[in-house]
């Protein structure tokens, strides 16, 4: 196997996933599907340009402030597109368009602030550090991505896991009625989970920038199908699910360019995604809900 081509695939694709669990965070807490969260994705990568660029952070440095702003941006979404909703019949579907008009007004405020323009981060922000493992060339910056998204994977799982926030969160998943009728502040947990949500997608979007060194308008709308899929193959819902649906994702492209064609890149990721489903339909992780009449 090409040891080179399968560390690109797992660069890539811990991006991926790292999107992906945000978006999933949201549906398997809330039950709500969040499509601002691509438009966090692309806000994130232009914030950190700027704070490279003109606030003249390093890209380190600017990481821990595009996840404050990340989170942030998650509140607001929490504020705008989802709680005026809260307790109507059609809030699901409701959110749903909320959440895509908050996402065009994100953009349309970019592309004042912006343009239609590629933005990238200047060329002496990278690090030139490169490392060789088992004889393939990896940058700095790829250990960094990877790094990164194991650190915030892990840090969400122990979140969830064991503390008080976490079992906020699973109450709240498993029933809010009940959840509120033991004492639990759903409304804080919801905004509590978006802006978390959010925080790991800025975060995620910032990387992609990084990995490529550009930020266009479109790179939310362009990585949202993929994140959607991802996390229907991981098992709605699914954490873990969502992280091994991103690296396959990821891998599944790399070595796709790299043996047939960039041409087939969508078309054999997606159709190998199609596969897991129709072998296994509620996703790698994902169970099977049985509804009572």
């Amino acid at each position: 196997m090409d040891v080179q081509q399968l560390l690109n695939g797992l660069f890539i694709g811990s991006i991926y996933a790292l999107f992906a669990i945000g978006f999933t965070l949201v549906f398997g807490v809330l039950d709500r599907l969040n499509l601002a969260h691509p438009a966090v994705f692309t806000v994130a990568a232009f914030v950190g340009i700027e704070l490279v660029e003109v606030g003249g952070l390093s890209i380190w440095a600017a990481l821990p402030v595009v996840f404050v702003v990340g989170g942030l941006l998650g509140l607001v979404i929490e504020r705008v597109a989802f709680r005026p909703l809260k307790g109507r019949p059609d809030a699901h579907f409701a959110g749903l368009i909320s959440s895509i008009a908050l996402a065009g007004m994100f953009i349309a405020l970019l592309q004042w602030r912006y343009g239609p323009d590629t933005k990238r981060f200047p060329a002496e922000s990278f690090p030139d550090t490169t490392y060789t493992i088992l004889g393939a060339q990896v940058t700095g910056v790829q250990v960094a991505i990877l790094l990164i998204t194991i650190v915030l994977a892990v840090g969400l799982h122990l979140l969830v896991g064991r503390t008080r926030l976490g079992r906020g969160m699973r109450a709240t998943a498993e029933n809010p009625t009940a959840a509120r009728v033991v004492g639990i502040d759903v409304d804080r947990v919801s905004a509590t989970t978006l802006a978390i949500s959010s925080a790991l997608g800025a975060v995620a979007g910032a990387l992609f920038a990084m990995n490529v060194n550009s930020a266009q308008l479109g790179m939310g709308s362009a990585i949202e199908l993929k994140g959607l899929a991802v996390i229907v193959v991981g098992g709605m819902g699914s954490l873990p699910g969502a992280l091994v649906g991103g690296l396959l994702l990821g891998l599944a492209e790399v070595f796709t360019v790299q043996y047939i064609g960039s041409s087939w890149r969508d078309l054999v990721a997606f159709g190998l995604l199609f596969l897991i489903l129709v072998a296994r339909p509620q996703g790698l992780f994902g169970t099977r809900k049985v509804r009572e009449v």
